[in-house]
């Protein structure tokens, strides 16, 4: 399929960190992706927290099954809009590789824990994976992904670590948060389809964990409204099929909004190529209606599901293994691999070791450490 003018063209890349020559028989976002499949820090991700802790239940999402659905989105929404399938893909995929064990909690305390040596940021984790602590290639650290797959992943970004990637990379990945200019459509898209991905799964999850109830969804415009076509077209349909037919009427709709806002969009900009992009207003996004509907949803979610005194004392617990690991890393650095203890900045070696953990093998070190087993 043709790409628009407005898409990240691979040919037009700009390039790599590190040059290398091109692949006989892919481009370089192509390339990309095959690099974060491969990667160490991306199967890591099916033993990682999305809501649920990994070993509660064997269906519940994990951070691999959130990164697969999000990319799944991306395709289908970049496809219609004539934008880079392969780069979306990628950046889907790897966009979450930062990510601690235990999901926000994890992320949360370990940001607490490096508070006096420079905090924790898990986008800027992610692009840290890709760009340092992949060790698979003998030239170089890290994945040396493309410019615009790194853009990708680098979705959020403090001033202060902004201006310093800034110093060591001018004119770099980090430049947009300076200047407040966007990145590739490409890019806007992952972030989108990420947050109507885990709108979706995280009902899905919620109802089939007990947390929530289909009854307690119908104050759910969102929700409510696609639950009602689905009895109306299907009178018999109830429990589980009725919950992920409604899940599936929701997230088409969504999909075909974001379509249709984001065309409208770029026929009023009218971008003449992916380097007047990052000049325009933000593009890909939700119609009025759609992202009022679906900022009802989060809330929901948040005071429902998050929020449930099951998920928050496992929270509480997850944040007790996190700090303690912390503490004892770095009062011990021998008790990580010479890889982290032997570096000399001990507080990030310390983070980028815990960050870099599974659930169950950060249980295991917590408990290998104090001799305390996980009690929840």
């Amino acid at each position: 399929m043709a790409l628009a003018p407005y898409a990240s063209h691979a040919a037009a890349s700009r390039g790599r960190r590190h040059p290398e020559p091109p692949a006989p028989t892919r481009d370089d976002f192509q390339r990309d992706r095959d690099r974060i499949v491969h990667s160490t820090a991306f199967r890591r991700l099916v033993y990682k927290t999305q809501v649920f802790l990994n070993h509660e239940g064997d269906l519940f999402r994990t951070r691999m099954t959130h990164s697969l659905e999000v990319a799944q989105l991306g395709r289908s929404v970049s496809r219609s809009l004539g934008l880079n399938e392969d780069l979306v893909e990628a950046i889907a995929l790897a966009h979450d590789l930062g990510h601690t064990p235990f999901g926000h909690a994890g992320q949360d305390t370990l940001n607490a824990c490096m508070a006096g040596h420079g905090g924790f940021e898990h986008n800027l984790q992610s692009l840290r994976v890709v760009d340092r602590l992949e060790h698979r290639y003998p030239q170089y650290d890290g994945l040396n992904l493309s410019f615009e797959t790194r853009e990708g992943i680098l979705k959020h970004c403090s001033r202060a670590n902004a201006e310093r990637i800034e110093a060591a990379e001018p004119g770099g990945v980090a430049r947009r948060f300076i200047e407040n200019t966007q990145p590739s459509l490409e890019a806007q898209l992952c972030n989108l389809a990420d947050e109507i991905a885990y709108n979706a799964h995280d009902i899905d999850d919620g109802v089939r964990s007990g947390l929530i109830d289909i009854d307690q969804l119908k104050e759910v415009e969102l929700f409510e409204r696609f639950r009602r076509e689905a009895v109306a077209e299907h009178p018999q349909l109830a429990g589980r099929r009725l919950l992920y037919e409604t899940i599936r009427r929701m997230l088409s709709s969504q999909v075909y909004d974001v379509i249709d806002a984001t065309r409208a969009g770029l026929q009023e900009a009218a971008p003449a190529d992916a380097e007047a992009v990052r000049r325009c207003p933000r593009l890909v996004q939700f119609s009025a209606a759609m992202r009022a509907q679906s900022s009802e949803l989060k809330r929901f979610l948040f005071a429902n599901l998050y929020r449930h005194a099951r998920v928050l004392q496992t929270t509480t617990q997850a944040q007790h293994v996190v700090r303690e690991l912390f503490s004892a890393y770095l009062d011990q650095p021998d008790e990580m691999p010479p890889d982290y203890a032997q570096q000399d900045d001990t507080a990030r070696a310390v983070a980028d070791y815990i960050a870099g953990m599974t659930d169950r093998f950060a249980m295991r070190e917590h408990e290998r450490l104090t001799g305390r087993t996980w009690t929840v």
